[in-house]
């Protein structure tokens, strides 16, 4: 049998010719070395590449559960934030809600001092013209009396020709009021 191998590699022709994969003669050294190659494979595969890959795996699935896990933490401590700040935001708009009404309150009460205090001012200067009015009033008509007797008076005297004394003139005035 190795003398037809040597011869065969040597360039001799086998007596049998066709495919060597169904020459009987090859098989005994090819499930040999089938054999070899494939222990030499589960061996590297067993001991080299799987456990490499799975602890790649391995690796990559722990390092996505610690993105996963420090992703949640952001979130939430995002969402932690942005409630912070919605609940500073509604104090800051309810302070200056407060800060806005004091303010207008006290637009408020300012205007109506301030009117009062002019109401006040006005109602004393209505009264002095009253007053100053009343007193005119009085010396208006007691000037109208005596412009009333002498005027009476000229018409007497026109009339009648005779100059009616002021004694007269009041009883007259008396006489018909």
């Amino acid at each position: 049998m190795a003398t037809e191998h040597i011869a065969a590699a040597a360039g001799a022709v086998p007596a049998s010719a066709g495919l060597p994969q169904f020459d009987l003669s090859w098989w005994p050294g090819e499930v040999v070395w089938t054999v070899v190659i494939f222990g030499v494979l589960l061996f590297l595969f067993s001991r080299v590449f799987v456990p490499s890959v799975g602890g790649t795996i391995a690796e990559r699935e722990d390092r996505i559960s610690g993105d996963v896990g420090a992703a949640r933490r952001l979130r939430d401590e995002a969402d932690a934030q942005a409630a912070a700040a919605a609940a500073e935001t509604a104090q800051g708009r309810a302070a200056a809600q407060k800060l806005a009404m004091d303010a207008r309150a006290m637009a408020h009460a300012e205007a109506a001092r301030r009117e009062a205090a002019e109401e006040a001012r006005l109602a004393a200067t209505l009264a002095k013209a009253e007053a100053a009015i009343n007193a005119t009033r009085e010396r208006a008509m007691g000037s109208v009396r005596e412009i009333a007797a002498d005027t009476a008076q000229a018409i007497v005297e026109k009339l009648t020709g005779v100059v009616a004394t002021a004694d007269e003139l009041k009883a007259a005035s008396i006489g018909k009021g």
